[in-house]
């Protein structure tokens, strides 16, 4: 989603996920279950687990980059995501700016959200429920009982190509990314909770003590 250290791209991206109990009967296409969703999800916390794979010249299926980890979001713009394994890392966004957090070098990247988000795979969960202002949306058919849409971004200033995005009875249950160079980002979510109360504070960065700062 946003790019950080590491090869770990955020969904803000990218996300297989089970949204539990979207409030919402049975869809005819992927599209429409993804306006719904964009439409009723304004917050939502829960676990999620991120890998990279990549096809061999043998045809094998290369995995790379396991993390896993937490994240919230309150829409537009506020989200939290933190890689717990191999690696704590945080994204932190307040509306505005957003904070990368490196625990290892106890170091902090500020930047400011708009030119970050743009049309990131993280804008499709975090930012407006605009989604067609910045990716063009396809329906993609049903593979294993999800329906999928296709999303490909229409400004060229993002490293992602496209984005599928699959849904299975009305709620959201597989993401994938692909970038320029063969590699697909899937993430798989848990434990979602569904426009839980977010006050806006919750998403205030508090800078970690004597770490370093960089802005970007």
């Amino acid at each position: 989603m946003l790019g950080f250290k590491r090869g770990l791209p955020l969904i803000a991206g990218a996300v297989g996920v089970t949204l539990a109990a979207l409030v919402a009967p049975a869809y005819a296409s992927g599209t429409a279950q993804l306006k719904a969703f964009a439409a009723q999800v304004k917050s939502a916390r829960g676990e999620f687990e991120q890998k990279q794979v990549k096809g061999q010249q043998d045809g094998a299926m290369k995995v790379t980059n396991a993390a896993s980890g937490m994240f919230e979001f309150s829409r537009p713009g506020r989200f939290i995501w933190r890689y717990v394994k191999p690696y704590d890392q945080l994204l932190q966004a307040d509306g505005e700016t957003l904070y990368i957090y490196d625990k290892d070098l106890n170091q902090v990247t500020e930047r400011k959200l708009g030119t970050s988000l743009g049309a990131s795979p993280a804008a499709i969960l975090f930012g407006s429920n605009d989604i067609e202002k910045n990716f063009t949306l396809k329906d993609a058919g049903v593979k294993n009982g999800i329906d999928w849409v296709e999303l490909k971004p229409k400004s060229q200033d993002t490293q992602f190509q496209r984005v599928g995005i699959g849904f299975r009875d009305g709620n959201l249950a597989a993401m994938e990314l692909y970038d320029a160079f063969g590699n697909v980002t899937l993430l798989t979510f848990d434990k979602i909770q569904k426009n839980p109360p977010m006050p806006a504070d919750n998403f205030k960065f508090t800078m970690p003590k004597g770490a370093d700062l960089i802005k970007g």
